[in-house]
């Protein structure tokens, strides 16, 4: 049975290890989101080592599309933006992977570049904390890559996309159950390497004074391992993540096995293989932008939302979508 209510706008975010549905009534605001549907997926299991996305995984796919895309339609969200994270857009089957989606479900998955994505992460944390917080740089750590964005207004003025996700790195480098201090060292030296090609010394002293954020799960959950509370219990109290914090945690994180790190706090079991190269990752960023970093609870698919709300379309979003 059809079910009516007031018309929303909405995010289907399908990324490793779910596809997630946000929705908010025209007007209102993703601190009260008036649906939300969830459907666990596990596409990291279903990445084969050149990168393809295996049969089960593009089921899984399918099936999570299929029931957020139903349900999308029996509550009014329209427009629904159905983002493709980069599990998917990574895969080496991309293509495949939307073709099979679109003639099943109806729905066309939509993949945003890196700076557009560190464009909406930076939307998202400068409403979050408004423009009495100043200048803002905005660090956001996803499963492929790492987005960066500052500014001082509304819009980011800086934005960049670096390879060095947690998922990727884990596999990169990472990718024994319990990684040697040689590899772990050689990584860190990787993404500090990395971050300081990218930003450059004239771009560091244009951001000194800038309020350093971390908008994402993973910084989420390690702000968790060093002792923050949950972020669902009071989101509007000040957390923060400190570069003593994460070395704490890497030094924790490697000397057990991914199983044993999902009995940490604020380690979900999904992401525990991959949580090591995060809090690496994450110490290099904070290294070079000399943290502490603000826990922002709002992320990508807000800045998404938020941009729906201030009327854009889908269309004028996306960048680069397969076909």
């Amino acid at each position: 049975m059809q079910v009516t209510r007031e018309p929303m706008v909405g995010v289907l975010d399908v990324g490793a290890f779910s596809a997630r549905l946000v929705a908010v009534p025209h007007g209102g605001s993703p601190l009260e989101p008036a649906l939300t549907h969830k459907r666990r997926l596990r596409l990291d299991r279903a990445l084969d080592a050149a990168g393809r996305l295996g049969d089960d995984g593009i089921a899984a796919v399918v099936a999570g599309v299929r029931a957020a895309d139903r349900i999308a339609r029996a509550h009014g969200v329209d427009p629904m933006f159905p983002l493709a994270t980069s599990s998917i857009r990574d895969a080496t089957n991309a293509a495949e992977v939307v073709a099979t989606v679109r003639a099943a479900t109806g729905v066309q998955l939509c993949f945003l570049s890196g700076t557009r994505e560190a464009e909406l992460s930076y939307l998202a944390a400068r409403r979050w904390y408004g423009a009495a917080a100043g200048p803002l740089l905005v660090l956001d750590i996803g499963g492929g890559t790492v987005e960066l964005a500052a500014g001082t207004g509304e819009r980011a003025e800086f934005a960049r996309s670096l390879p060095l996700g947690a998922r990727e790195m884990t596999r990169a480098w990472l990718d024994d159950d319990r990684p040697s201090e040689r590899r772990i060292a050689a990584l860190r030296r990787y993404a500090l390497d990395r971050v300081r090609e990218e930003v450059g010394e004239a771009d560091l002293r244009d951001f000194a004074g800038y309020r350093t954020v971390g908008s994402s799960k993973v910084l989420r959950q390690l702000a968790r391992l060093a002792g923050a509370r949950p972020q669902r219990e009071e989101p509007g109290v000040p957390r923060e993540l400190h570069l003593a914090d994460l070395r704490t945690a890497v030094a924790l994180l490697a000397r057990l096995p991914a199983a044993r790190r999902a009995e940490l706090p604020g380690i979900s079991r999904c992401r525990a293989r991959q949580a090591l190269a995060g809090a690496v990752v994450a110490e290099a960023l904070l290294t070079v932008f000399a943290g502490p970093a603000a826990i922002c609870p709002w992320s990508t698919t807000h800045g998404l939302l938020l941009t729906l709300l201030d009327g854009a379309r889908p269309a004028d979003l996306v960048r680069g979508a397969a076909a």
